[in-house]
C-alpha cells in the first residue's frame, strides 16, 4: 500500500504569547470550535523585600486562552476569533470528549497549580467559555498536564481527570455529577523530578500512565493503590513527555519523549515496544486520529509536525512506522497539535454553518482587509520555507495562491528494489481511499497557530 499526499496552509495567526496548545471540540455539533492556549514569561522589575529571597520568583507566568471558530469552506482565513480571556499560563488542556451537565467543557492546566474548568456555552448566539470551577495541586508547583477519562466516549465509567505537576506528582480527580465542582481522589510522587505527563488507558480507565523527567514510563492501578506502579519503562533515554492511548484499538499505547523517538506499545507487553520510530526532534504531544485507528500526529519540537502510520507496527511487520507527511512551515518549537472532527468535503459542499454561533459565521465572510491578509500570510509563509533550515525544504514548494505542497508517494514498507511511482505511472495503480483532514498546530517562540489541511490518497498497485 503507498500514499499519495499533499498539504496545504490554510491560515496563519499571531497569537501574542508563545502558543503551546491547541485542541479542536470533539464534542458533536461543536466541532468548528478551536481553543488554543499559551504562555509567557515576563521579567519582574521590583525586587524582593528582606526576607522574602527564598520564594522570590523573577518571572510571572502570564497566559490567553483563545476561542475561534472555523468556517472550513473559508478557503483561506476558515478561523474567526470569538473570544479571548486574560489567564495564567497555560501548560496544557483537553476538551472533555463528551458533555458535561449538557455542555462542552475544557480542562486547563496552569502555572498556578490549578486545574480549572471552562464551560462552552451559547449565550445570545455567541460563543463563549465561562470559567465554572478548580482545583489547586498544592502550592509551588506547576500543573502541567492533564488527561479525560472520556477517551472511549460512550463509557459509563465515572467521569474522572488525571494530572501531573513539575513536583512529579500526579492527582486523580473525580468531577461532581453537577460539574461545579472537583475532587481529589488521590495524589501521589510519581516522578524523582518533572511529572511531564499522565495519561489514562481509555479501555480500563482505573489504569493511568505518566512520564517524567526522570526518563521513566510508568503504569499506576488506582485500585491497587498509589504506593508502588505497575511497571516502570526505562526505553526512553529522555525526558517523557507525551503518551496517548489509541481509543479505537485496545491495548495501543503511543509515547515520545526528548530523545526523540516514538514508542509504540501493547499495553499487555510492556517489556518491549512494538515499533520504535526516530522523528528528530523530542515529542512533545501525541495525537491519534479520532477516526482513524492507525494514525497518529506527533508534535516534535525541533522537527516541527509529523503524521505517521502505524497500521504495520500495529500488526507487528515492522519495527518502525512509516512517517507520510511533515509540516515544518513552523519557525519554532512545535507544541501543540490536533486533528479537528470537522469534514472539509461536507462543510464545503453544504455551505451550512452550526445553529449555536451565527455570528461567527457572519463575522467570517471575506472583506478586502482579509484578502489583504491573506496575501501577507501566503508571503510570511513563503519566507518560512526560505528560511528553514532543513534540508527536506529542499522537495518542497509553495505556490502563489494556495500554499500547496505537491504530491508525494510514500511507501508502506521499506523494500531495496525500486518500485514505479504511482503518480508517474497511474496505470499500475489505482486510489483506495481519498480523504481530506483538517489540522491545527501550534509554535512557542514565535507564537503562531497554523490552520492547515492534510489530503491524502491510498494507492495500490493495479492487477
Amino acid at each position: 500500500m503507498a500514499w499519495q499526499c499533499k498539504i496545504q496552509t490554510l491560515q496563519v495567526i499571531d497569537t501574542e504569547y508563545s502558543a503551546d496548545t491547541t485542541e479542536w471540540c470533539p464534542v458533536v455539533g461543536w466541532h468548528n470550535i478551536l481553543a488554543c492556549g499559551t504562555y509567557q514569561l515576563k521579567k519582574l522589575e521590583n525586587k524582593p523585600e528582606a526576607g522574602d529571597e527564598k520564594t522570590y520568583d523573577p518571572h510571572t507566568r502570564l497566559g490567553r486562552l483563545y476561542l475561534y471558530f472555523c468556517r472550513p469552506d473559508q478557503l483561506f482565513t476558515p478561523l474567526t476569533e470569538v473570544q479571548r480571556t486574560e489567564t495564567a499560563a497555560i501548560l496544557d488542556m483537553k476538551w472533555c470528549h463528551v458533555p458535561v451537565a449538557e455542555s462542552p467543557m475544557l480542562g486547563i492546566a496552569s502555572a498556578k497549580g490549578m486545574v480549572e474548568f471552562y464551560r462552552l456555552t451559547n449565550s445570545e448566539m455567541l460563543c463563549r467559555l465561562e470559567p465554572i470551577c478548580s482545583v489547586d495541586l498544592g502550592s509551588e508547583c506547576l500543573a502541567l498536564s492533564l488527561d479525560w477519562s472520556t477517551g472511549l466516549e460512550k463509557s459509563t465509567q465515572p467521569l474522572k481527570i488525571i494530572t501531573s505537576d513539575s513536583k512529579g506528582r500526579l492527582s486523580l480527580l473525580q468531577v461532581q455529577e453537577s460539574a461545579v465542582a472537583l475532587d481529589i481522589l488521590a495524589q501521589w510522587k510519581a516522578h524523582d523530578f518533572e511529572a511531564w505527563i499522565a495519561a489514562f488507558n481509555y479501555w480500563n480507565t482505573e489504569i493511568v500512565y505518566s512520564g517524567g523527567d526522570d526518563c521513566k514510563l510508568r503504569g499506576w492501578d488506582t485500585r491497587r493503590g498509589t504506593h508502588t506502579p505497575i511497571f516502570t519503562s526505562s526505553r526512553h533515554t529522555m525526558g517523557v513527555c507525551s503518551i496517548q492511548s489509541n481509543s479505537h484499538r485496545e491495548n495501543i499505547l503511543a509515547t515520545g519523549s526528548y530523545d526523540e523517538h516514538i514508542l509504540l506499545w501493547d499495553t499487555r507487553k510492556m517489556k518491549q515496544p512494538l515499533a520504535d520510530t526516530h522523528v528528530q526532534g523530542g515529542v512533545w504531544r501525541l495525537r491519534w486520529h479520532p477516526t482513524h485507528e492507525y494514525l497518529l500526529l506527533a508534535a516534535c519540537m525541533h522537527n516541527g509536525f509529523q503524521i505517521l502510520d502505524c497500521h504495520a507496527s500495529m500488526a507487528q511487520t515492522t519495527e518502525e512506522c512509516e512517517i507520510l507527511s511533515s509540516y515544518i512551515l513552523h519557525n519554532s518549537l512545535a507544541y501543540g497539535a490536533d486533528w479537528s472532527k470537522l469534514s472539509l468535503t461536507e462543510s464545503c459542499a453544504t455551505n451550512q454553518e452550526p445553529h449555536f454561533c451565527a455570528s461567527c459565521g457572519s463575522d467570517s465572510r471575506s472583506s478586502p482587509e482579509q484578502v489583504g491578509q491573506k496575501l501577507e500570510l501566503q508571503g510570511q509563509n513563503l519566507k518560512i520555507f526560505y528560511e528553514s533550515p532543513t534540508a527536506s525544504f529542499d522537495s518542497i514548494l509553495e505556490d502563489e495562491v494556495g500554499g500547496y505542497i505537491p504530491e508525494v508517494v510514500v511507501s508502506a514498507s521499506k523494500i531495496s528494489e525500486p518500485k514505479p511511482d504511482p503518480v508517474s505511472d497511474p496505470a499500475r495503480s489505482r486510489p483506495v481511499q481519498k480523504e481530506t483532514h483538517l489540522l491545527a498546530t501550534c509554535s512557542f517562540y514565535d507564537h503562531v497557530l497554523h490552520v492547515w489541511r492534510w489530503d491524502c490518497n491510498r494507492l495500490e498497485p493495479s492487477k
